[in-house]
């Protein structure tokens, strides 16, 4: 958990300082600014996607995925979250509630979906080496930064999903670790990829609405899906 700790830690710390001088920060150079991440995240998300070693199990873990995740409601419920929390922190004449969610949200999933959080939280909590976890932390300060100047509040309340999120990898890394294979986390890491890209596109360069959040679930099934293939 440590590792995890420290990623709270620099998310917290890179997103007060993106709030305290985002106001001195040009609205050209922040939506430029966000365009490059959006951009680069869309990048690496591409980047991922091309470990798939079957590209149909990517496909079957989002629609699976994706189909559980609208019938529970993932996205309705960090939606609904960030809206408690806005009206929970916010003033009351702040008119962004918007842009704080969409800061929540965008934050969380990008903080929270990658193999450099599956593999950084298992080596951390199997082994207490949170290295690469701290690398991790270092990016996801600069994001935040970057984020808040540009989203606001809602930024620094993603650590809560990373608190739960990775955290809770960290605790059951010894079970998950047992179970995963080199396929698995290369299905699983492309899968994050498509997450990832159509965060991009939804929230980062905004081009069409995408409700991402939903398609979380995805990350679970592709590696339950390499395990029932290798059965036959």
């Amino acid at each position: 958990m440590t590792g995890t700790f420290l990623n709270i830690a620099t998310v917290l710390i890179g997103g007060f300082i993106g709030l305290v001088f985002g106001a001195r920060i040009p609205e050209k150079l922040k939506s430029t600014v966000v365009a490059g991440m959006g951009l680069f995240t869309a990048a690496m998300g591409l980047q991922m996607f091309m470990s798939a070693q079957n590209p149909l199990i990517v496909l079957g873990a989002l629609l699976i995925g994706t189909l559980f995740g609208e019938w529970v409601g993932i996205e309705d419920g960090l939606q609904n979250l960030g809206k408690a929390l806005e009206q929970r922190f916010s003033k009351e004449d702040d008119d962004g509630s918007n842009k704080f969610v969409r800061g929540f949200l965008t934050a969380s999933l990008l903080f929270c979906v990658g193999p450099m959080t599956i593999l950084g939280s298992i080596q951390d909590g199997l082994t207490g080496d949170y290295n690469l976890l701290a690398v991790k932390a270092a990016l996801d300060g600069f994001a935040a930064m970057a984020f808040a100047s540009t989203l606001g509040a809602g930024v620094l309340f993603s650590t809560i999903v990373i608190f739960v999120f990775q955290g809770g990898i960290s605790l059951f890394a010894a079970q998950l670790n047992a179970i995963a294979t080199p396929v698995m986390m290369d299905e699983l890491s492309a899968t994050g990829g498509v997450i990832l890209l159509g965060l991009a596109i939804s929230s980062l360069l905004e081009i069409k609405k995408i409700r991402v959040g939903n398609m979380l679930p995805a990350l679970a099934v592709a590696p339950i899906l390499v395990w029932v293939l290798s059965l036959f």
